[in-house]
């Protein structure tokens, strides 16, 4: 998990305050136990999420590095998107993987966004950092 902020680029709804860019990547590997096919490959992925940096971008940033240490953002299973079987998946935890187009295209502006995440992360017992 990696993170840089964009401080001149705001995202829509969230006009005055920088940009929280997330990368997540992940390499391909061997399934544990714990996953659908035990000791079958899966394939690597890379995702990248977006932010407003304030101060409740801010405090999802710090709870997403608490979920992501734990391991509660993603697992191994089949794409809902694609089809495919045995890769990286979310697991969820809504996350805004593109800048535009509103919540139908996982973008901004999304007003209650950062509520959601705050619940969802609650739900898997993530309240503080």
């Amino acid at each position: 998990m990696d993170v840089r902020v964009e401080n001149n680029l705001s995202l829509p709804g969230n006009e005055g305050y920088g940009t929280i860019v997330i990368t997540y990547t992940f390499q391909s590997g061997i399934q544990a136990e714990n996953h659908p096919n035990p000791k079958k490959l899966y394939s690597g992925t890379k995702r990248i999420a977006y932010l407003p940096d304030n101060d409740k971008g801010q405090k999802v940033l710090r709870l997403l590095k608490v979920a992501f240490e734990r391991g509660l953002l993603f697992t191994v299973g089949i794409s809902q998107t694609t089809g495919v079987e045995n890769c990286i998946v979310w697991n969820g935890v809504l996350h805004k993987t593109n800048r535009h187009g509103g919540p139908l295209m996982f973008g901004y502006p999304d007003p209650d966004y950062l509520d959601k995440v705050l619940g969802q992360l609650a739900a898997k017992g993530v309240t503080e950092a």
